[in-house]
């Protein structure tokens, strides 16, 4: 069974819209703090997703975008280490956001979005 469904299509065009065609360190990560942080739709009901995470298929697809998305963030110019935290972090919102659903108010998600999205301002060491 072929499946045309793409997991990371849908962030895939988000973070694509959000991207702006200015050179600057972080660009690809703002875009993809910023689509975190937008509705999922049907991508962010959880019995969806485990439903379809038991579909092989589908598991290697998911793969090949997150190693397409970890290639972009690698050299997207932010240091390692602040590149790594960042990413991790949004796989916290993520997966908060499928095991909690609304269990923060939409101020404290705009507070983490900001934080976020403040850490790619520098480029270099955190610590």
């Amino acid at each position: 069974m072929a499946w045309s469904v793409d997991p990371g299509h849908s962030r895939h065009s988000s973070l694509t819209a959000v991207v702006t065609s200015a050179k600057t360190s972080g660009r690809w990560t703002r875009a993809h703090i910023r689509a975190t942080f937008e509705p999922a739709g049907l991508w962010s009901h959880p019995s969806v997703v485990t439903a379809l995470l038991g579909v092989p298929e589908l598991q290697q697809r998911m793969d090949v975008a997150a190693t397409r998305w970890r290639q972009q963030t690698d050299s997207d110019g932010l240091h390692p280490q602040r590149a790594d935290l960042i990413s991790r972090a949004l796989d916290g919102v993520t997966l908060a956001d499928l095991l909690w659903r609304d269990q923060e108010t939409p101020e404290e998600r705009a507070q983490t979005r900001d934080l976020l999205l403040k850490l790619t301002e520098q480029a270099g060491l955190l610590v």
